[in-house]
């Protein structure tokens, strides 16, 4: 199973030691697919609740000692009781998974974050575990990385979101700079929305490299791992600044150019300045 597809889950596969692949694998299929009950498909609300449900109570199953008959609850079982993994990240994204099914609107940055905490700050912290690098400091900083690579998406996906009547945009941002919510649908990119865009990347911007001393601080592989996502989600932002914040004609992403560069930056990568 290749680790890039659920878009909360910073692993590059070629960077994973061997021996925590098949951990990484068992978070990740538990992740991609409770993530795909609340987001894919027909399902009604009331059915991806129920669905969400049932992890839950396969969750509560393992934590009493229970033995199961569904293989990935299995796998997961063993993973968690291998590297001791807390049970309170995978319940918190199953939290944020159920938000997604009823909440379609953010009052204000601290709104968003909560569920970026929920959403994203756990397999960061999950991945901190399996290195045996779960300390306060490290935990801080990575909660910091997600949570930036989570509003990044929301800035890629304006136009995604949008078509599934969500929006990731906090409603007094919308508000204080004039873009009405209510016709987000047929917007384009005018100078109240490159005003607003501007405003989101440079926090985005600002909340990742507040974590960004993680990957130089963590050796090995791991802190590899991180330059690679730091710059990368940094790069995302450039490319957004150099469409000039028009997410709805084309989605910002990284072609290979980009990957060098952000290779390039990741290798000579020092502090303060982490962003050449």
């Amino acid at each position: 199973m290749p680790v890039d597809h659920y878009e909360n889950f910073p692993v590059a596969s070629f960077l994973l030691p061997k021996r925590l692949v098949p951990a990484v694998e068992a978070i990740y299929a538990f992740a991609r697919s409770a993530d795909d009950i609340a987001d894919e498909g027909d399902a009604t609300p009331a059915e991806r609740l129920a669905g969400l449900a049932r992890y839950e109570q396969a969750l509560d199953a393992i934590a009493r000692g229970e033995a199961t008959d569904d293989p990935m609850f299995a796998r997961l079982a063993a993973v968690i009781s291998q590297y001791k993994l807390p049970l309170q990240p995978f319940r918190d994204l199953l939290s944020a998974f159920r938000q997604d099914v009823a909440v379609k609107r953010y009052p204000d940055f601290a709104a968003l974050l909560d569920y970026c905490r929920r959403s994203a700050n756990p397999v960061g912290l999950l991945m901190l575990c399996l290195y045996g690098a779960a300390d306060e400091n490290n935990v801080r900083e990575s909660d910091a990385i997600c949570s930036s690579l989570q509003l990044i998406n929301f800035l890629q996906d304006v136009a995604i979101d949008r078509e599934k009547d969500r929006i990731y945009l906090p409603a007094d941002d919308l508000a204080r700079f004039g873009v009405d919510p209510a016709a987000l649908r047929g917007w384009t990119a005018d100078a109240r929305w490159r005003e607003l865009m501007a405003f989101e990347v440079a926090r985005a911007r600002a909340v990742m490299l507040s974590g960004a001393p993680l990957a130089l601080r963590l050796p090995g592989r791991i802190g590899w791992e991180l330059r690679l996502v730091v710059q990368g989600g940094l790069r995302i932002l450039e490319s957004i600044e150099r469409a000039d914040y028009d997410v709805f004609t084309r989605r910002p992403k990284l072609g290979p150019f980009d990957w060098l560069i952000v290779a390039w930056r990741a290798l000579w990568m020092r502090g303060p300045v982490l962003r050449t």
